[in-house]
């Protein structure tokens, strides 16, 4: 059997963590701090809980350069606890703005009336769809509110036959005027499509005010720098770069919580026609409790506080110095991938191809399944594991985050070239 020290994991989620956080973990799991007990047998309601969660907050807020006007939860439910999460409580916020905003009372019924007007007319929740996770987003939406409330700005199947593997240009996008929210995902885990940059047409005016923009980045958060502020919000998984499974981060801006804004009463969304959301769904709930609301696994936070004191002590500057190494990553693998044209096709188109997810075609003499077949066979007996594509795109895919090393991705480059050559 190998070692640990033998294999480079290149799996989407989970995915690797440094092995000096996971040995640390151990210990803690056992004893934790000489307290006698281990970390994941105290109390979520203690003091050591208490300085672990915000430590770890700190900690991310100082990696990512998040500004003090924005809160930081740890919730539950995974990046597909988000997608109803985020409409819930935006729809939620543009509800209770547009009360504030015409005057309305809520214990009048010609107000709610005329409330509902506005929603039943008004209401729209924008989706840019690039891939599966923004398309489950939005259908997650739409499964909520009706399809009438929701606006796809922009589909890539429409323009790439039917596939994935494009972000539409941004002067075809169909914005709504006054959405609650404008979301889109990052960086497609399954597609290999990532936002090159953050998109012009969101970007916020010379006033500061823009689009309420929400973003998935479960799998390329602290992998480069990031304009926080022209985010509502931002969420991600923690297993792909900060953790185990189990945690959901949301950095939140505070506008969209008390006493800015309030979410509407449970009795006034029912007025309405609107879904109330489970309260652990529910923003406000979870920054009130500081993300203990219910017991959350500090275990998890704390491995997470781990990887991130790491990233600190690596990179002086922060993020940047990880996407420096990341994008170098990315250029080893797609140089080698490009090298031989003939044995291999990246899926997504080059504008918009993930520097995490490389998903590429193997087609060496004529079979592409026999070829892909022997690609991670060798691969699997050179320690290079991980690799088989997603069940609905096949192929390979090389998810190259941060805790696979350099050396890691030179190594897959290098056996990408020899299988080519064999």
């Amino acid at each position: 059997m190998p070692s640990r020290s033998e294999i480079t994991y290149f799996g989407a989620g989970p995915a690797l963590l440094p092995t000096e956080v996971l040995e640390d973990a151990a210990k803690a799991l056992v004893n934790y701090q000489d307290t006698g007990l281990g970390i994941a047998e105290h109390s979520h309601r203690s003091q050591l809980a208490t300085d672990i969660i915000n430590k770890a907050k700190a900690d991310l807020a100082s990696c990512l350069d998040v500004p003090g006007d924005y809160e930081i939860l740890f919730m539950h439910g995974g990046g597909t606890g988000e997608f109803s999460a985020t409409a819930y409580n935006f729809a939620g916020a543009w509800v209770a703005n547009k009360q504030k905003e015409l005057g309305l009372d809520s214990t009048k019924p010609e107000d709610v009336q005329k409330l509902k007007e506005v929603v039943d007319k008004g209401l729209k929740l924008d989706y840019l769809v690039t891939g599966g996770w923004s398309q489950k987003a939005s259908a997650e939406a739409e499964r909520l509110f009706g399809a009438e409330h929701v606006n796809i700005v922009a589909d890539s199947r429409k323009e790439n036959g039917g596939k994935f593997g494009s972000i539409p240009d941004e002067s075809t996008w169909n914005l709504s005027k006054d959405a609650a929210l404008v979301y889109y995902c990052a960086n497609e885990t399954v597609d290999g499509v990532e936002f090159p940059a953050f998109p012009k047409a969101l970007e916020p005016g010379p006033d500061g005010k823009g689009p309420i923009v929400i973003a998935d980045m479960s799998s390329n958060i602290l992998t480069q720098k990031i304009p926080v502020k022209n985010f509502s919000a931002i969420f991600f998984g923690a297993q792909k770069n900060l953790g185990p499974t189990g945690i959901t981060v949301v950095i939140l801006k505070k506008s969209f919580l008390p006493p800015v804004t309030s979410q509407p009463s449970p009795a006034l969304m029912r007025k309405l026609g609107l879904p109330i959301p489970p309260i652990i769904l529910q923003y406000e709930t979870i920054a009130k409790n500081n993300s203990l609301y219910n017991t959350l696994s500090i275990f998890d936070v704390y491995i997470i506080g781990q990887v991130l004191q790491r990233m600190l002590k690596t990179y002086p500057d922060k993020v940047a110095g990880q996407q420096a190494v990341t994008d170098k990553k990315a250029q080893l693998v797609y140089d080698a991938i490009e090298a031989y044209p003939d044995v291999y096709r990246v899926i997504p188109a080059k504008a918009t191809r993930s520097r995490v997810n490389v998903c590429f075609r193997v087609n060496k003499g004529g079979d592409v399944d026999a070829a892909e077949k022997a690609f991670l066979a060798q691969g699997t007996a050179q320690g290079l594991t991980g690799l088989k594509g997603h069940r609905s795109l096949g192929g390979i895919r090389a998810s190259l985050y941060n805790s696979v090393p350099l050396e890691g991705a030179e190594k897959l480059a290098k056996f990408i070239r020899d299988f080519a050559t064999s």
